[in-house]
């Protein structure tokens, strides 16, 4: 009778495959056994040739929803089977090839469970199963086994074993099942160290207590799955606005979560494909249209029209949101730019002064994984946060990427993450923040380290950036000195590009591509900052085709945070000044700028102090939303200012090509690179601003300019190139009308335009870009 060793590599631990094997495997008439090893999954049957074949297709089209077969090779095998029926045998430690299942908001089997009060699991915060729960936020190590998670601290109760060990049960073999008797619990204190007691609240039990507090105002510190986050009422603008002072956080949108799709569609617009989104597993945060009948507090979103919202990811948020007939304001509970919180304590010290009350557990939160956040463009998802939900699921890479060494790069400094690549597949961190703050850098260092040792992966060439001030290229160079590993330095855009060509599979050896990145800075080949960059590319090389004129970054970092500088230096580049203060001297922007101290300022750009050139396109927005009055004096985070202009703009003028005409770009050619000149940009708008133009009309007839002058510019290098597919990349093209208006104009043009979809178009995908770029070289030099 034939025998076979089947072996599955591929998101096949945690997600109940094995289950789903035996189920098969008995249904089939097969004998053998089953298990979890450091590669995936090995499956050894015997039975009949057709019964084995029938087994192996029946395993691929009915795979458990979380489940991702990668690859399946079957072998005969050779030596004596000694079962006489189907079983699951103890999970073997050996060499790590296999992956880690991202986290998984709750399954409808158990919601409905910790919802019914005949249920063991009624009201049982942690309640999960095979298709649901904590994945990568309580492993330490794989095999994805009990003891190698924060639940080993958990004994299984009886009646949870017999769950886990039965075969026909949803928890069978969930490592994290576990209920009142024996799992973990939730307790709450209040932040002032007083004791709570019972009858301030009535309710039914402390996380039903949340609730109520919630109702009445507070502020309440809740530890989830991933971290800690700080909630309240999103529709009290007075207890919105106390988090906001508390917090710091002045102006950056707040995320929002409500019960159910019901809720959120009184305040937003929720098409199918957004409501796809937000019920899946990852249950992200979507940017919706704030276009529904009812409004949330005002400072939730100050200068936008979108409001990010999830729903309840975990039984505990389900519970505490079953009487709340309201979103609430669910962020990250963390300090200005660190990293979110994730331990007790450390919450009580660094959190005390914000919430009124905490919501705890005693599972220990291994990684800290925030929320993802997406949006939909056109039908199309695009990633603005790739976290919970996602990462560190891998990413498949061509053919030709299979046999690489294993690469590790180390990404950028904003919103970062890092990426390790063995095999032919990308696992990319979940977001790791900001790395300019020391406690954000820490914990990317610690994250490092555990992805190292999780994966057993022991990078030969590591990849960093070339900007030799990013601590992500410190550390980088450190690595590889002490560890005599191989170094590449790649450039930022050109990262940008590969990422999107990875991401779309184009393959190592295909032609160049005309890649457009455009984002806040990047370190440029010629050691000024890039961000506004048309690169002829492929995997090994680039060519720097084209870029916005440079204009000076007056004070450096400070001109991301103000960004009336920008304005004032792009009038001082397109040589109008003059023009201002003789022509325009009436209008608000120019007033503004002259009671700046511009002598200092002339001379800081005369003399090359501190104001480094740019051909930045996010510093452009920056300048063209002060000139109109948006965010002119200070921003609270880096493309405030840009992001509200997208907001305000005039849909109608916008659709309106016959009357409402588009601001004009010069192109010039210098040194052998074409420039985008905005000279006649500015003097148009200078004469709306004068004729007084509504600023949405304005903002408009901006993005439909910038949006021409880029799609001719195209043109021209397609041409004069001879290619014909373009990437779109880099974080300006995150702004949605933008992508919109440069996508529609190549498509009409049959140009085949890539855009990215599962990774970040700004530097949260800029690590993918830096391993494959590594990884294309390497196999150049063999």
């Amino acid at each position: 009778m034939p025998t076979e060793e089947i072996r599955v590599r591929g998101t096949v631990q945690g997600v109940g495959f094995r289950p789903t094997v035996y189920r098969l495997a008995k249904a089939c008439g097969l004998r053998g056994d089953v298990c979890n090893d450091g590669q995936g999954v090995l499956i050894r049957v015997s039975g009949s040739e057709e019964a084995i074949t029938k087994f192996v297709a029946r395993l691929q089209t009915e795979c458990p929803p979380l489940a991702r077969i990668n690859q399946l090779t079957r072998i005969i095998y050779e030596r004596e089977l000694k079962f006489d029926n189907f079983v699951i045998s103890t999970s073997v430690s050996n060499a790590i090839k296999t992956e880690i299942t991202p986290d998984a908001a709750t399954c409808p089997q158990c919601q409905q469970e910790i919802f019914d009060p005949f249920s063991r699991f009624y009201r049982y915060p942690f309640t999960n199963c095979t298709h649901c729960g904590p994945r990568l936020s309580i492993i330490r190590a794989i095999p994805y086994d009990r003891c190698n998670t924060s639940m080993s601290a958990f004994a299984m109760c009886s009646e949870c074993a017999k769950e886990y060990h039965d075969v026909e049960n949803h928890r069978f073999h969930a490592q994290p099942v576990a209920c009142h008797a024996c799992g973990p619990t939730a307790w709450l204190e209040r932040a002032d160290g007083k004791s709570v007691t019972a009858s301030m609240f009535s309710m039914m039990d402390d996380v039903d207590a949340v609730c109520t507090l919630l109702q009445k105002g507070e502020i309440v510190g809740i530890k989830g799955l991933g971290g800690i986050h700080l909630a309240c009422d999103a529709t009290q603008e007075t207890a919105v606005e106390k988090l906001r002072q508390r917090k710091r956080r002045y102006h950056k949108p707040f995320a929002l979560m409500a019960r159910d799709i019901e809720i959120i569609a009184e305040y937003c617009t929720v098409n199918a494909k957004e409501k796809e989104l937000l019920t899946s597993p990852a249950a992200p945060i979507v940017l919706l249209q704030a276009t529904g009948k009812k409004v949330v507090a005002p400072s939730i979103a100050p200068g936008q029209n979108t409001l990010g919202f999830m729903l309840p990811y975990t039984p505990l948020h389900h519970l505490i949101l079953r009487r709340m007939n309201r979103p609430i304001v669910l962020t990250s509970g963390n300090l200005a730019d660190e990293p979110q919180s994730i331990d007790n304590d450390e919450a009580r010290e660094k959190l005390g002064a914000i919430a009124d009350y905490f919501l705890f557990h005693n599972r220990e939160i291994i990684n800290r994984v925030d929320d993802s956040v997406v949006r939909v463009i056109g039908d199309k998802a695009q990633t603005i946060r790739r976290a919970r939900g996602y990462a560190p699921a891998p990413i498949s890479l061509p053919l030709e990427f299979q046999n690489v060494p294993q690469i590790l790069a180390m990404g950028s400094e904003l919103k970062n993450t890092f990426c390790l690549l063995r095999e032919g597949e990308a696992i990319l961190s979940q977001h790791l923040g900001d790395l300019e703050n020391g406690a954000a850098f820490n914990a990317y260092q610690d994250t490092l380290n555990l992805y190292l040792n999780l994966f057993e992966h022991q990078p030969e060439i590591i990849a960093i950036d070339k900007h030799p001030e990013y601590l992500s290229s410190k550390l980088g160079k450190e690595l590889a000195d002490t560890n005599k590993i191989k170094i590449h330095q790649i450039q930022h855009h050109h990262a940008h590009i590969a990422a999107c060509m990875a991401e779309n599979g184009i393959l190592l050896d295909s032609p160049p591509v005309l890649g457009i990145a455009l984002d806040g800075l990047g370190y440029g080949d010629d050691g000024t900052l890039w961000g506004g960059e048309f690169l002829l590319a492929d995997y090994r090389k680039f060519r720097r085709l084209a870029t916005f004129k440079p204009v000076a970054m007056i004070g450096g970092e400070q001109a991301i945070y103000q960004p009336w500088r920008n304005t004032y230096a792009q009038l001082i580049s397109a040589n109008l000044w003059n023009d201002c203060q003789q022509q325009y001297s009436d209008l608000e922007i120019i007033k503004f700028l002259n009671k700046k101290p511009l002598k200092l300022l002339n001379q800081l750009m005369d003399k090359g102090i501190n104001s480094p050139p740019a051909s930045s396109v996010g510093r452009l927005f920056d300048a063209v939303a002060a000139a109109i009055g948006i965010y002119r004096d200070e921003c609270s985070y880096e493309g405030q200012a840009a992001i509200a202009m997208e907001a305000i703009v005039d849909i109608s003028s916008l659709n309106n090509h016959k009357e409402t005409p588009k601001y004009p770009f010069n192109f010039i050619f210098s040194d052998r690179i074409y420039c985008i000149d905005t000279r006649p940009m500015w003097q148009a708008l200078l004469n709306d601003l004068q004729q007084q133009i509504p600023e949405p009309v304005i903002a408009a007839k901006f993005h439909k300019g910038l949006a021409n002058a880029i799609v001719e510019m195209v043109k021209h290098l397609c041409q004069e190139n001879l290619i014909n597919q373009v990437v779109l990349t880099g974080g300006v093209f995150q702004n949605c009308i933008l992508l919109e208006q440069v996508t529609k104009q190549l498509q009409t043009l049959e140009i085949k335009v890539l855009t990215h979809s599962l990774l970040p178009a700004n530097d949260g995908g800029l690590s993918l870009g830096q391993a494959v770029i590594a990884a294309a070289q390497l196999i150049h030099e063999c």
